[in-house]
């Protein structure tokens, strides 16, 4: 209880400091860009359009009685999201050296800004992905997709998705403090791992044993669970909206424990 009222404290005590890494990755981001932040709301049309065309018109990808495009872009996001969040997380500790060094800094605000910051990013993705859900109400795509009261659980499997995150960004920025080939490494494990999620395929498409081994990828009950309200109208199994929610909890408490034990080591590697 006291290590909670702790963080909290020091959450209040350097909220100011948090704001400014969020507004300076912000400034960094977008500098000398002429459309700026609008960017954050192009570059997943954009980026859905492109492999809408690739995977449904070149190799005739679809998936049977949904909407393909919502379908696309759904796990097109989510998986975005973790990606850009995780890999600005991994080197958020070693990147901030310089401050790290003169003064005392609770070190795990590090890794939880860049979180944030790609944050802000995505819940401003969700505006055109909202619209292409409003679109195909009126006949963009050949499927419709669903708009029910469940979208009200959204928001709690966002939140888990953000724990989640959060926890893997602190156990990788932990790690590259210590393993500086990690940066190389986790670029090949994220290629591999977004091949483990159908984010443009359906797992039906493949053998009822691999289907079983993909379900235990974490990013797969994620954006299932968002699939299962959006394109399909049903609500996520209790077991699921368990599931979502131990991921998103017990990952965020270990990466958390690993951080601490091993926060107080960083200056003499960094």
């Amino acid at each position: 209880m006291t290590s909670l009222k702790n963080i909290w404290y020091n959450f209040k005590k350097y909220q100011f400091l948090m704001q400014q890494l969020i507004t300076r990755d912000f400034k960094v981001k977008y500098k000398r860009s002429v459309l700026g932040v609008v960017w954050s709301l192009l570059y997943p049309v954009l980026m859905v359009a492109v492999m809408a065309m690739v995977f449904s018109q070149m190799f005739r990808f679809s998936v049977e009685g949904v909407n393909y495009l919502v379908y696309l872009m759904t796990g097109t996001i989510m998986f975005q999201y973790f990606s850009e969040a995780t890999n600005n997380a991994m080197t958020s500790v070693v990147s901030n050296f310089a401050l790290i060094s003169k003064v005392y800094i609770p070190k795990y605000i590090f890794p939880i800004a860049k979180c944030i910051f790609v944050g802000i990013n995505f819940v401003m993705t969700l505006i055109p992905w909202a619209i292409l859900i409003i679109l195909t109400q009126f006949g963009l795509g050949t499927y419709p997709a669903s708009i029910n009261w469940y979208y009200l659980l959204i928001p709690y499997i966002f939140l888990c998705f953000f724990l989640f995150t959060v926890g893997i960004g602190m156990l990788l920025s932990c790690i590259s403090v210590f393993l500086r080939d990690v940066f190389y490494i986790y670029g090949i494990i994220l290629t591999i791992w977004n091949y483990f999620t159908p984010v443009f395929y359906s797992i039906e498409i493949l053998p009822a044993s691999l289907q079983t081994l993909f379900k235990f990828n974490p990013l797969y009950q994620f954006i299932t669970a968002v699939r299962e309200i959006v394109l399909y109208g049903n609500c996520p199994s209790l077991l699921t909206l368990v599931v979502v929610g131990l991921l998103g909890v017990g990952t965020l408490l270990i990466g958390a424990i690993i951080f601490k034990k091993n926060q107080d080591k960083f200056i003499y590697y960094i």
